[in-house]
């Protein structure tokens, strides 16, 4: 059992962890990373769609410190971005350490300091480290979250969640169920299409249709509006451009898009043609949940009973912070989301602090890590 000594401990390699150890670095505070995975960023660069690309004009995902080339496309795709990542980790020097899982950590309030405990996945070691400050960067996305549908043990077929979906090729000519209409569902379902997939989409909720012009033009607004004006503004855009999607299963939500995002951190569907292979009708919508599976059958509980040969669980994820954060009253709920409202939403107590929970995306993680330094570094010229 090995046990070192840092001034700051990061949980979380990913774009909010590198922003962190970045804008240290720039104020000459030591810090550790610690990554469960075996690399950085290990949701771009092991478990994100090809055809996957930022949604938002690269000016809003630059990380602190180093913006994006300028040869770069405006709408950054997946391999760009993590070229920008491997350029953005060599140049700040940054070296996590790898397969750490962190099972526990505390603030001792007789040292002043946050113990942690980390197992190491190569060995199965526990390690200890000991560290004035601790940042959870551990993501939105953490866990990858399938839900418990009756029979679905039972399926015959290919069941898998997005993080584990590349791209369509392997599904030509099947009927393929995916589940879930945030963004990622609709792209899988676009992409699957593309490839010759008979594809249905299960959207159980309504959502916002915009397109990337729109967000943008949303997030320009935000700095000189109101969100409530925004979001009235972005409605009355969809409605010119999509108008009622209700026949097609698609229905509006009564809330505004950016207070959603905010509140439940529901984000806007971001077209990139899936719009339109709904009006086509090439994809299938079902404005309804599952009540069973029984093999390859999926009964709906409208009554539909519709056979597929695979299905793609688009559903979101998980966080499992409050599994090894203990002692934490204030930051963060039990859900991994902060409790406190943006933009106070970053600083707990006792030097605890969190980094791209705000589901303000690159933007809001960048800021946080900031935020972050600036308040560590106080601190210490103080001690």
């Amino acid at each position: 059992m090995k046990k070192e000594n840092q001034t700051v401990i990061i949980v979380g390699a990913g774009p909010s962890g590198l922003s962190v150890a970045a804008s240290l670095t720039n104020q000459s505070i030591p810090y550790i990373i610690l990554e469960r995975e075996n690399c950085f960023a290990s949701l771009w660069k092991k478990y994100a769609y090809d055809r996957l690309h930022l949604h938002l004009k690269k000016q809003f995902c630059e990380l602190p410190h180093k913006p994006f080339p300028p040869s770069f496309p405006s709408y950054i795709p997946k391999e760009k971005f993590l070229q920008y990542l491997e350029d953005y980790v060599s140049h700040f020097k940054i070296n996590p350490v790898y397969h750490r899982t962190v099972e526990y950590a505390e603030f001792d309030e007789g040292c002043e300091k946050w113990k942690v405990k980390a197992v190491n996945k190569d060995s199965g070691e526990v390690e200890e480290y000991d560290g004035r400050f601790l940042v959870v960067a551990s993501g939105e996305t953490s866990d990858p979250f399938v839900p418990e549908i009756e029979g679905l043990k039972s399926f015959g077929g290919k069941v898998i969640h997005s993080t584990r979906f590349k791209n369509g090729k392997e599904f030509k000519d099947e009927h393929v169920l995916v589940v879930g209409s945030g963004n990622s569902g609709m792209e899988i379902a676009l992409d699957l299409i593309n490839h010759g997939a008979k594809t249905s989409i299960l959207v159980r909720s309504p959502v916002h249709i915009l397109s990337k012009g729109m967000l943008n033009l949303g997030l320009f607004m935000m700095k000189y509006l109101s969100m409530k004006i925004v979001d009235s503004l972005m409605v009355m855009l969809s409605k010119l451009v999509y108008g009622d999607m209700t026949n097609y299963g698609v229905g509006r939500p009564n809330e505004g898009p950016f207070y959603m995002k905010v509140k439940y951190g529901k984000y806007p569907v971001v077209n990139v043609g899936t719009y339109q292979k709904i009006k086509s009708k090439e994809l299938k919508v079902l404005p309804t949940e599952i009540e069973c599976l029984s093999g390859n059958n999926v009964l709906f509980k409208n009554g539909e009973l519709h056979t597929f040969d695979s299905i793609i669980f688009c559903t979101g994820f998980k966080r499992s912070t409050h599994k090894w954060l203990k002692g934490d009253d204030y930051l963060l709920s039990d859900d991994g989301i902060p409790k406190q409202s943006y933009p106070f939403h970053w600083k707990g107590k006792n030097g605890l602090y969190c980094v791209g929970l705000s589901r303000r995306g690159l933007y809001g993680a960048a800021q946080d890590a900031e935020n972050v330094a600036n308040d560590v570094r106080s601190i210490m010229q103080e001690i």
